[in-house]
């Protein structure tokens, strides 16, 4: 069994980012998936060993990967910011390359709104955003063998 922490669309709140460090701590893997890079490099200098960096569209220094395929266990998941397949209108693009590439779970972000769907045998899962700005979110996923469960955690 292995506990997964994503994050998204943090923008620069190293505060914001600072507070989970207790639950990054004690997780498998560490997730970011973009905008910003930086902030994922930051959890990175201090996880190394179990931190994902994915690159978003406000990313000017790319730290990380633009997409990715992470095998946890028996469960390929598919990552990314989201912005290349239009989040924001559709997930009809994603669902298709996340069934491409063989992934029951698809993460991304982008749209600062958290989020979960399942498209055609595949869950579409956005943990929201980090940002200064709204409400806080960030999503916990503990994946054992090839099931996985989800909690999208939301914050004032």
């Amino acid at each position: 069994m292995k506990k997964l922490i994503i994050i998204s669309d943090s923008h620069g709140n190293r505060r914001a980012i600072d507070e989970l460090d207790g639950i990054f701590a004690e997780s498998d893997y560490i997730i970011h998936l973009g905008d910003t890079s930086a902030d994922g490099g930051y959890i990175r200098g201090k996880y190394p060993d179990k931190t994902v960096v994915i690159n978003g569209n406000c990313d000017p220094v790319k730290l990380g990967d633009d997409e990715r395929v992470l095998e946890v266990e028996d469960m390929k998941i598919f990552l990314c910011h989201g912005h290349r397949y239009s989040v924001k209108f559709t997930l009809a693009k994603l669902t298709e390359e996340a069934k491409k590439l063989d992934c029951k779970l698809a993460l991304y972000g982008h749209t600062h709104r958290p989020r979960g769907d399942v498209l055609d045998g595949v869950t579409l899962l956005n943990p929201g955003s980090l940002s200064r700005y709204g409400n806080k979110s960030y999503l916990y996923v503990v994946v054992n063998g090839n099931k996985f469960t989800h909690k999208i955690v939301v914050s004032g």
